[in-house]
């Protein structure tokens, strides 16, 4: 089995950096290309995974196809690789907005799955929403979430759902960014070193993600129990919904999946 990359950019890069640590192909069975030569030169001196001189030379060489580029490219690398897609291939879309039908009627060939993984990939902390189409065998399924979960973990979700699922995980990690940066400034305001507000921030919101998966109790359940009566947190909790905290989050995913519909 041969895996192709299109496009070596950070999710790409993080993709490729898991499929060798998991060490279920050799190197060498790993094609990369991009047209910025100093990213494939340094992963194959490092790796010494194959380098292909284009797409097209990829897509020949390739079982399984990855098309980590931008959307506004799709359409140009569909087109230039059409012609060497079968429909024994797999193609992995990894792009917002370019949906499994657009896709199919470019290449006319090859078994397509949509991917929208997101940026803790690259520390193997990531979650893959995947929707197959129905060309798409259990074997398949099997390769192409072993692919992706050597960065993290995976949901399969219906392609109707999927840049729902794209707003909730793959932009939230900018707003919990912005939440832990506001976390900080208000421990700094306070007097903490801003290093140690940053620590105290990051693992408060990594720690409370983890509570609600591995309790399995309602997140509004675990911040009830944090919430005494007269307390300090039902007071930080009083400006938060005085400030419509919860309505700005709901409307920011709203507003990214809307987004979805102009890129490509």
């Amino acid at each position: 089995m041969k895996i192709g990359f299109i496009g070596v950019g950070n999710m790409g890069l993080a993709l490729i950096k898991g499929i060798l640590k998991a060490d279920f192909i050799e190197a060498e069975d790993l094609i990369l290309y991009d047209p910025v030569k100093e990213k494939t030169a340094g992963l194959e001196k490092e790796f010494g995974v194959a380098i292909a001189k284009d797409n097209i030379d990829l897509t020949e060489k390739s079982d399984i196809i990855i098309l980590a580029v931008k959307p506004n490219i799709y359409d140009v690398v569909l087109e230039e690789i059409r012609a060497k897609v079968t429909d024994k291939k797999i193609i992995i879309i990894i792009a917002p907005g370019i949906t499994i039908s657009h896709v199919k009627d470019i290449l006319k060939a090859g078994k397509i799955v949509r991917t929208i993984p997101n940026t803790p990939a690259l520390i193997g902390e990531g979650v893959t929403a995947i929707s197959y189409s129905q060309e798409i065998q259990q074997e398949d399924k099997e390769i192409v979430e072993k692919i992706f979960k050597t960065c993290g973990e995976i949901v399969e979700v219906e392609e109707k759902l999927i840049d729902a699922a794209m707003a909730v995980s793959s932009c939230s990690p900018a707003f919990v960014y912005m939440f832990i940066e506001a976390l900080a400034d208000g421990g700094v305001l306070l007097g903490l070193p801003r290093d140690v507000a940053y620590k105290l921030a990051s693992k408060a919101v990594a720690g409370a993600g983890n509570m609600v998966l591995k309790t399995g109790f309602h997140p509004g359940q675990l911040k009830d129990m944090v919430t005494s009566p007269g307390g300090t947190t039902i007071e930080g909790i009083r400006i938060l919904e005085k400030n419509a905290m919860r309505s700005a989050v709901i409307e920011a995913v709203a507003a990214a999946y809307q987004k979805t519909k102009g890129l490509k």
